[in-house]
């Protein structure tokens, strides 16, 4: 199972909103994931720092960055996600 990927940082009030709706989403689904702080990793910084929170699942290319909703993040999950 991949692992998905919440690109945030400290005191990002959107990724806390992000975080809220994957966490109920991944909990239900049995999901893993993990934050990914861009602060610590200056090629992060670059590419994620004026689109976070952006979620990721971890080795596809495409990302999807906010503002999302529960319905798109579904719709990218199920497009990203390997099947079991």
């Amino acid at each position: 199972m991949s692992d998905i990927i919440l690109y945030t940082t400290a005191g990002c009030h959107l990724c806390d909103q992000a975080r809220s709706v994957l966490e109920p989403l991944a909990r239900v689904n049995g999901l893993r994931w993990r934050t990914i702080d861009i602060a610590d990793d200056p090629a992060l910084v670059d590419v994620y720092g004026l689109r976070i929170p952006v979620i990721k699942v971890d080795g596809a290319e495409a990302d999807i960055g906010w503002p999302f909703d529960e319905h798109a993040l579904i719709n990218y999950l199920q497009s990203h996600l390997p099947a079991d």
